[in-house]
C-alpha cells in the first residue's frame, strides 16, 4: 500500500532501504525540510564543520567498509564545497552518494539566493549526477544512484534536490528494480582470454604481479594471495592497493613507482610478464611511460573497459571483476601446473635471486637519529603499535609516502589515503568516517602540519562524538614535499613553503576537551605514542621531526622507474 509522505521522508525511506546507517553533512536553507524529517529518524547524522570534510568523511567510511558513503550539503556554497571530495572519490574509485539541496524549481536559473548550477559543476567530477525535477522521480533516482555508485567501477554519484521537491507531498511506492539500458557492467571476463592468461603466466620467466586499488574494491585479496602463491611470483601493490597482499607476505616486495623501493621498480622494469590487476598504469607508478616495463608482455584485468589500453597497451586484455576473473584463473593455473609449471622453473628461481639481490643492494630501511626525530622513526613506531591491524589514514605529502613505505597492513581497507587527487586536508575527516564505520578499530590519523591545519575544525567533530582517533602530526615546519622538489629541482629556492607558526598541541587539544602533547626528542617518541594509544579518547600528538629530511627512493618527474634517486646528492670531491 502506498504511503503519503513528503519528499524529505521519501528520501529517508530510500536511504533506509539502501542500508544507510549514518551520513555526514552540514545543513542550510534549502535542506531544512530534510533536516526536519531527520529530527526523529533513526539514521544518524554526523555534523562535520565543513562540507568538503563531509565528502572526505563519507570516503573514509566507504574505504573502511566497502559500503556506499553518504554526504549531504545545502545549495550554492554547500554544494560547491563538496567538489574536491567528489573528484577525490572519482579518481580513487570510491562509492559515495552526495545529496545536495537546490533552490525551488521555479527559481532555478534566476540567480536566486545560494543558487549554483550544481548539476553542471559536478558533471565532470562524478560517475553520474542527477537533478530531481519532480517528486515522482525521487525514489527511482535515489536507488539508481546507489546502484551506480557501488557497481562496476565504483565512484561518486550526486543527487541535486530542489527545495519544493523536499516539501512536495506524494505517495511513496517502493522501487523493486533498476533498469539502466545504457549502463553495462562486465563482470565475468572472457573464458578464452582467462585460459590464455594462465598459459602466458606459466610460459613467463620473470613474471611480476602488479596489484592496485581494484583488488580492494572487488574484495579480491584472498584470490590475489592464492594467485601469488600458486605461481610464486614477486608482487607489488600500488599506493591504493596496499594491504591487498599482507605486508609481511614473503612475495610482497613493496609499493612501486615514484617512491617505491629499488627492488620493486627494478622488478617492474625487468619483468617479461606484467600481471596487472585492478590498476590504471598511473603516471606515479610508470614514470616515463615509454620506458615502463619495456621487456614485458602485459595481462591487464580491469572492470572498466576504458582503462584497458588507455596508458599502456595490453597484450592480453580481460574486462571483468577482478575477483571473479581470479576465481576462474587460479583453478586453471593449478590445472596447467603439472604440464607447464616446470618448464621455466630454473629461470624463475634465477628471477627470485635477482629480486632478492636488488632488495639487499638497496634495501628500504628507515632512518634513525639520536639528536632529532626522523619521520621514518615515527612510522616504525606506529607500525609496531599497529601490528598490521590498525586503520591508518594519511594526509598528502612526505609523511604519506613514509607511511606507505614503513607501515605494514595485514589486510585491505586498513590504509586510507588520497591517491589520485592528492588532496591535502583529507586525512583527519577520513579518519572520522573510518572510526565511525569501525568503532572496534584503533585508528591513526597520520598528518603533516600543512594538511592538519587545513582540517583543524574537525577537532570539534572528533570531540563532539568522542571518537578515539590518535592524531599524529608529523611536523617538519614545511610543506615538505613541495620543499623537497624546490630543493632538488629548483636550486633550493624555497618559496612559500615554510610553516612557521603551529599551535601548542596540548593547549589546542585541551580547548576541545581532550589530551595532547608535543614530542621533540627521539627517546620520548615510543612512550608518547604508547600513551596516545592507551588513552581511551582522542589524542593529539605533535611530533617535531627533522625539517630537511627527503623521501627516497625518488623517481624524478619524467624519469623512468629504473632511474631512481636513491639518496641525497653527494658532494663531488675536489682534487687536491
Amino acid at each position: 500500500m502506498a504511503v503519503l509522505m513528503n519528499g524529505a521522508r521519501m528520501l529517508l525511506e530510500c536511504l533506509v532501504r539502501e542500508g544507510v546507517e549514518c551520513l555526514f553533512g552540514y545543513p542550510g536553507g534549502v535542506t531544512l525540510p530534510f533536516y526536519d524529517a531527520m529530527y526523529d529518524h533513526p539514521i544518524r547524522h554526523v555534523l562535520v564543520r565543513h562540507e568538503q570534510n563531509a565528502a572526505f568523511a563519507a570516503e573514509g567510511y566507504a574505504r573502511a567498509t566497502g559500503k556506499v558513503g553518504v554526504c549531504c550539503a545545502t545549495s550554492g556554497p554547500g554544494a560547491t564545497n563538496l567538489v574536491t571530495g567528489l573528484v577525490d572519490a572519482l579518481m580513487d574509485s570510491i562509492p559515495i552518494v552526495a545529496i545536495t539541496g537546490q533552490v525551488s524549481t521555479k527559481l532555478i536559473g534566476s540567480d536566486a539566493f545560494q543558487e549554483a548550477d550544481t548539476f553542471g559543476i559536478t558533471r565532470s567530477c562524478t560517475k553520474h549526477n542527477y537533478l530531481v525535477k519532480n517528486l515522482k522521480e525521487l525514489p527511482q533516482i535515489i536507488h539508481e544512484a546507489f546502484y551506480l555508485a557501488s557497481t562496476g567501477r565504483p565512484g561518486p554519484v550526486l543527487v541535486d534536490i530542489p527545495k519544493d521537491v523536499f516539501q512536495g507531498q506524494g505517495h511513496y511506492h517502493p522501487v523493486s528494480s533498476i533498469h539502466l539500458p545504457g549502463y553495462k557492467v562486465y563482470t565475468e571476463g572472457h573464458a578464452g582470454q582467462i585460459r590464455r592468461a594462465a598459459q602466458m603466466i606459466w610460459e613467463a620467466e620473470r613474471p611480476m604481479v602488479y596489484a592496485g586499488g581494484g583488488i580492494v574494491a572487488a574484495g579480491a585479496a584472498a584470490e590475489l594471495r592464492e594467485l601469488v602463491e600458486i605461481i610464486d611470483a614477486p608482487a607489488v601493490c600500488t599506493l591504493m592497493g596496499l594491504g591487498a597482499l599482507p605486508g609481511d607476505h614473503p612475495n610482497f616486495i613493496s609499493m612501486p613507482g615514484m617512491h617505491g623501493s629499488y627492488a620493486a621498480n627494478m622488478g617492474m622494469y625487468s619483468t617479461d610478464l606484467l600481471i596487472a590487476l585492478g590498476v590504471r598504469f598511473d603516471d606515479r607508478v610508470t614514470g616515463r611511460l615509454s620506458s615502463f616495463a619495456p621487456h614485458a608482455k602485459v595481462i591487464h584485468v580491469d572492470i572498466d573497459p576504458s582503462e584497458i589500453g588507455k596508458n599502456r597497451a595490453a597484450d592480453l586484455p580481460i574486462v571483468g571483476d577482478v575477483k571473479r576473473v581470479l576465481q576462474k584463473l587460479n583453478p586453471l593455473l593449478r590445472e596447467l601446473e603439472p604440464e607447464l609449471g616446470e618448464r621455466k622453473a630454473a629461470a624463475r628461481r634465477a628471477w627470485w635471486r635477482q629480486i632478492r639481490a636488488w632488495q639487499q643492494e638497496h634495501p628500504l630501511v628507515p632512518a634513525f637519529s639520536d639528536s632529532e626525530i626522523k619521520p621514518q622513526h615515527v612510522m616504525v613506531e606506529i607500525d609496531r603499535l599497529s601490528g598490521g591491524k590498525a586503520i591508518v589514514t594519511a594526509d598528502v605529502g612526505q609523511h604519506q609516502m613514509w607511511a606507505a613505505q614503513f607501515i605494514r597492513f595485514s589486510e585491505p581497507r586498513h590504509w586510507i589515503c588520497s591517491g589520485g587527487l592528492g588532496a591535502m586536508g583529507f586525512g583527519l575527516p577520513a579518519a572520522i568516517g573510518a572510526q565511525l564505520a569501525r568503532p572496534d578499530k584503533l585508528v591513526f590519523a597520520v598528518l603533516g602540519d600543512g594538511g592538519f591545519q587545513m582540517s583543524v575544525p574537525e577537532l570539534s567533530t572528533i570531540a563532539s562524538y568522542g571518537l578515539p582517533i590518535k592524531i599524529v602530526v608529523v611536523n617538519n615546519g614545511y610543506l615538505g614535499m613541495v620543499r623537497q622538489w624546490q630543493e632538488l629541482f629548483y636550486n633550493n629556492r624555497l618559496c612559500a613553503v615554510e610553516l612557521d607558526c603551529f599551535p601548542d598541541a596540548e593547549k589546542l587539544a585541551a580547548a576541545y576537551g581532550f589530551k595532547g602533547r608535543t614530542v621533540e626528542r627521539p627517546g620520548e617518541l615510543a612512550r608518547a605514542l604508547e600513551e596516545a594509544v592507551e588513552e581511551p579518547g582522542p589524542y593529539l600528538l605533535n611530533i617535531r621531526v627533522s625539517p630537511y629530511e627527503n623521501v627516497y627512493p625518488m623517481v624524478p618527474a619524467g624519469g623512468a622507474i629504473n632511474e631512481m634517486v636513491l639518496g641525497p646528492p653527494q658532494p663531488v670531491p675536489v682534487p687536491k
